[in-house]
């Protein structure tokens, strides 16, 4: 469902060295993240990267699990998260698809996709999992860059860095389409808080399993 982990691998210690985009933005989401985190919840960090997100929320979770397709990215997230004796954190390597059973379903209190849902092919496929792992009334938080509906012909950019090796595939999706396909997926309550992101492009949704 998602890119070919040797991008991001090359990219990993680059990726972990640079600094948040948005730290404002990013703060707002937190603090979004952690009020729909009951004490000791569980909950899934899916294209984890480096572990940053998994770290902020380890304090406030029972357990707190973060999946990443690349190698390189969970072996720099474990690594933090052992240099922060953060003991309820745990990271695995692997694809998002139905191949990922470390979690049951329906045991999950929040599931966050962070700058995740335009690297997955089948977003509607991963949106049906995703559902699925929550406990009902647990949380679906996720942070999308959505390209589509505007002028600029993103297709095209992306794909020529691609070939050249800049980018990965990205898929253009609009915000109507992804709220589409979230609610689709079954999910209820769909919010779009503003958290004052300096990019148009980035669409932070929160939504609830009923």
């Amino acid at each position: 469902m998602t890119a070919d982990p040797r991008f991001w691998d090359r990219i990993a210690e680059r990726y972990a060295a640079k600094p948040v985009d948005d730290p404002a933005a990013f703060e707002r989401k937190i603090a979004i993240t952690l009020d729909r985190l009951p004490p000791g919840g569980q909950v899934l960090d899916v294209g984890c990267g480096t572990g940053s997100l998994c770290l902020r929320l380890a304090p406030h979770g029972g357990q707190v699990q973060g999946l990443d397709l690349s190698p390189e990215m969970i072996r720099i997230a474990r690594g933090k998260a052992a240099a922060a004796q953060a003991a309820n954190v745990a990271f695995q390597v692997g694809p998002f698809d139905d191949t990922f059973t470390a979690v049951a379903d329906g045991s999950l209190d929040v599931v966050c996709a962070y700058s995740l849902l335009h690297l997955v092919r089948d977003r509607p496929a991963a949106l049906r999992h995703l559902f699925r792992l929550l406990k009902p009334g647990g949380s679906f938080i996720a942070s999308t860059a959505c390209l589509g509906g505007g002028w600029v012909p993103f297709g095209l950019i992306l794909g020529a860095m691609r070939r050249l090796g800049k980018a990965p595939w990205v898929g253009v999706v609009s915000r109507a389409q992804l709220a589409a396909e979230i609610q689709a997926a079954g999910f209820v309550d769909l919010q779009a808080p503003d958290v004052g992101a300096k990019s148009k492009t980035v669409y932070f949704t929160v939504a609830r399993r009923p």
